[in-house]
């Protein structure tokens, strides 16, 4: 019996080496699916409609909005980014696992739409670690470093609204991890309700 992808939601702060991870997992899984997002800005050089992004007028976007059809949705820097509650779900009914990278703010509001989301937050190995990340960029002043690592040490708060904490030490460790919850979550008897039932007959 086929069974439904899983939405995996990944985030935590900044620094923690989220992308880093989303990358290793969507390299190692082909049935994994990178979530596109709907935005209002203008295609730069080399992006393509539903390869990058969808791209939509401001009014297309809030008609989209007003309409429901996000599963979260930020303004940033006067552009408009939003996740597709239609994209992602067609993904999921065709039985791919759906990956979405986002703040930690968006996983919330993730959650409070998509219950069944599978809600990893992602934190370095020690605070001195995260400072070291973030210094290391080298595209950030020293002042706003020290902000991002404020930032960051408030929203390790949230980990609690999450449904697994995997701590970033090592890249493919991590995605080790990550996998294994995936593969947990696919026993759950809650997601095999239809093979429950067949078995109920034959038992």
């Amino acid at each position: 019996m086929k069974q439904e992808g899983l939405l995996l939601v990944l985030s935590g702060p900044s620094g923690a080496g989220k992308g880093t991870v989303c990358k290793e997992l969507l390299s190692r899984n082909p049935n994994l699916r990178l979530s596109t997002s709907v935005t209002t800005r203008a295609p730069r050089p080399g992006e393509v409609e539903a390869g990058s992004y969808f791209f939509r007028t401001r009014d297309e976007f809030m008609q989209m909005r007003e309409e429901g059809e996000f599963l979260e949705y930020a303004e940033v820097y006067g552009n408009f980014y939003g996740t597709p509650r239609s994209f992602v779900r067609e993904q999921l009914l065709s039985g791919h696992d759906v990956v979405l990278e986002i703040d930690i703010q968006g996983a919330l509001k993730v959650k409070d739409r998509f219950e069944d989301g599978v809600f990893v937050f992602i934190v370095p190995p020690t605070l001195e670690e995260l400072k070291r990340r973030l210094k290391t960029r080298g595209t950030e002043t020293e002042e706003q470093v020290l902000r991002r690592f404020n930032a960051a040490y408030e929203e390790l708060n949230f980990v609690l609204r999450y449904n697994y904490l995997v701590i970033n030490d090592d890249v493919s460790l991590a995605a080790d991890k990550i996998e294994a919850i995936l593969m947990a979550e696919r026993c759950r008897v809650i997601r095999n309700r239809g093979l429950h039932e067949c078995l109920k007959g034959v038992l």
